[in-house]
């Protein structure tokens, strides 16, 4: 809804006749296409650089 009121400024009316594919098409074209999901390795490295201890506990 944020996306159609406030960043498409549509009024009700065309905000509630649009298709749900119209929505996501509008939204890719404003944003861009979604980031890719986290990986293995990615996550990996997120651990190393923010483990959840400290040597010092």
């Amino acid at each position: 809804m944020q996306l159609g009121f406030g960043v498409l400024r549509l009024s009700p009316r065309q905000f509630w006749a649009m298709t749900a594919r119209e929505l996501a098409a509008a939204a890719l074209a404003i944003y861009g296409a979604p980031a890719e999901p986290l990986g293995v390795e990615g996550l990996l490295a997120l651990m190393r650089a923010f483990p959840d201890f400290h040597d010092d506990e």
